[in-house]
């Protein structure tokens, strides 16, 4: 069984999403700007045509390793 990776947290309740965009995703933050196919700085919500990240139903944490690189 999975459990959130917060060490605080540790729930069993992790949800699963997954979309498929094709080549219009759009990322923004203060370091990057992408559109296109899905890319984020540290591939913490999917690649190519699909966005797809599993989080915490109790903390709400995404379920990835932070931080990433800018």
């Amino acid at each position: 069984m999975n459990r959130c990776i917060d060490e605080k947290c540790g729930s069993e309740r992790i949800a699963s999403a997954r979309a498929k965009c094709s080549d219009s995703f759009w990322w923004k933050s203060n370091e990057n700007d992408f559109e296109g196919y899905v890319e984020t700085p540290g591939g913490e919500l999917g690649s190519g045509d699909y966005v797809e990240f599993n989080y915490c139903l109790e903390c709400g944490k995404i379920q990835h390793n932070f931080p990433v690189p800018g």
